[in-house]
């Protein structure tokens, strides 16, 4: 049950301001009122509650002036006509509403400040201020001094009609001051009203101003008359059915979501009307709910005739359709509301004995309204949902099983080569990673190879460079010694490849050592 103290919190968290706090709404009563408490709107609200009343005791019940305070709640005012201006669905009519409520209050304004005045100058002291009452009895009523001060605050702001002639200085002024202020408030109130109405009949000067432009475009064509009055009716049609909004440039300025949850307001009943849709997936039925388009028919017109090819789905929102024979007469069935045709057509089902082809000639009795889902549309939206996309094509399939309607040979073989397909691709998935994999593996030995290779680069420079420096820092008998060393070895290479000569292995020994 809840106690006293808890309601009290309630109104007080209604009363105070709510505010955001990283976009959660605070509701908090404690946090509610440290916020309202340091905004200026509270010092006012404070000054307007003030009990200036108590003033009333001193001063008497005439001096009304001492409640003057309570105006500083104006912006109360305003503040609500602002919230229920957005949250009204009649937003003209409260807006009309709220400007005569200004302009009376207006009125009412001016008219306490001339019954005041006439009060401080006395009352029948001239002609210009409220007369007295010594005459009339009548006069001292509050009914007649609240009536005749409206009265005369009513002719001096919308300067009509005639007021008493003032005759002091400061009557001369106030009435002037009065003129002009009267000119600028209610010219701007002129100039509302006139936004307002206008506002008001922008839609209909919107379609009118399509509707003359096909007008002039039929006669400049010379369009047949009878051709024409089925135009006019049809624009009639969807003034009268109120169908002329476009709705992508209403709900344009919406996100997606808000955008996708009105569509499935809208049509997700009409959508699961279809037969292969009972069981899609949500997130694809909120995909196609937002690709539906509302197409009009006049009397008379073929939705679709045999033998055309099918890019779109229909489903009959309102009105009546037949379908007829090849003379246009013979009718066949009659469909109603929630009649849906067209929807095995745009699956592209392989074994299809008719194709993609209308089977009949379908034409609308009267007006009829139907939503229409393209077969690009539904394509598209089919692409994200791949297992969708098979049931639908399977549900599609039972459906012309059971009329024989489907060449089940055709659909197998279609399935062979489907599955050797994705056979193919499994295959080069497989092949694109062993490359990847050997192709990483190579890159890794080359990696090493070349850091390798750049290690003994290094170190034969590091050789090369001391060699250098040793040479450089020899003394010369070292340098003559070595050069000495280098030609005897260089003799030694020599002798050794020398050929040796046959006649000197036949000379003694004797003349060899003589």
């Amino acid at each position: 049950m809840t106690t006293p103290r808890r309601v009290r919190r309630k109104s007080l968290a209604v009363c105070i301001a709510v505010y955001l706090e990283q976009g959660l709404q605070v509701t908090d009563t404690v946090m509610l009122r440290k916020n309202y408490m340091k905004k200026w709107l509270f010092r006012w609200d404070f000054i307007s509650i003030f009990p200036t009343d108590v003033l009333y005791f001193p001063f008497g019940l005439n001096a009304t002036i001492v409640r003057i305070n309570r105006l500083f709640r104006l912006g109360r005012l305003f503040e609500f006509f602002e919230r229920t201006e957005t949250v009204t669905n009649y937003p003209n009519i409260f807006r009309i509403t709220n400007l005569v409520l200004y302009i009376i209050i207006i009125i009412h304004w001016n008219g306490c400040i001339f019954f005041q005045i006439s009060k401080w100058v006395g009352f029948g002291n001239d002609g210009w201020v409220y007369p007295s009452n010594e005459n009339d009895p009548a006069l001292e009523t509050l009914t007649r001094m609240y009536v005749y001060s409206f009265y005369w605050s009513t002719l001096t702001l919308t300067t009509i009609g005639e007021t008493p002639w003032p005759e002091t200085d400061f009557e001369f002024v106030f009435v002037t001051l009065d003129f002009l202020v009267g000119v600028l408030i209610f010219a701007t109130i002129v100039g509302n009203v006139g936004s307002m109405i206008t506002n008001m009949n922008q839609a209909r000067a919107e379609f009118q101003h399509r509707m003359d432009g096909v007008k002039q475009y039929m006669e400049i064509r010379k369009v047949s008359k009878d051709l024409e009055k089925r135009v006019i009716k049809w624009f009639d049609y969807l003034w009268s059915n109120k169908q002329s909004l476009d709705e992508d440039a209403v709900l344009g300025s919406l996100p997606e979501k808000l955008k996708a949850e009105i569509a499935i307001h809208v049509h997700i009943e009409t959508l699961r009307r279809v037969a292969i849709f009972q069981d899609a997936e949500p997130g694809l039925l909120v995909e196609l709910v937002l690709k539906l388009k509302l197409s009009v028919y006049s009397p008379g017109d073929y939705i679709c005739r045999k033998g055309d090819i099918g890019k779109e789905m229909y489903i009959l929102k309102r009105g009546k359709i037949v379908v007829v024979g090849a003379d246009g007469k013979t009718v066949f069935v009659t469909l109603s509301d929630g009649a849906v045709f067209g929807e095995l057509s745009i699956l592209n089902i392989v074994g299809n004995k008719n194709g993609n082809r209308r089977t009949a000639n379908i034409r609308s009795v009267g007006y009829s309204d139907l939503f229409v889902l393209s077969k690009s549309d539904l394509w598209d939206a089919l692409q994200e949902y791949p297992e969708a996309k098979k049931k639908l094509i399977d549900r599609g399939r039972q459906i012309l099983m059971k009329d024989n309607l489907l060449d089940e040979e055709l659909a197998k073989k279609q399935d062979l080569e489907q599955e050797t397909t994705e056979q193919k691709m499994e295959r080069m998935d497989t092949a694109v990673d062993s490359l990847q994999t050997r192709f990483a593996r190579l890159l890794g030995e080359f990696n090493s190879a070349q850091a390798k290779l750049k290690q003994r680069v290094t170190k034969l420079e590091n050789q090369s460079f001391g060699f250098s420096t040793a040479s450089s820092a020899r003394p010369d008998t070292g340098e003559q010694q070595t050069s000495a060393e280098e030609s005897k070895e260089d003799e030694v290479k020599k002798d050794s490849l020398r050929v040796p000569d046959p006649n000197a292995a036949r000379t003694p020994p004797n003349n060899k050592t003589a």
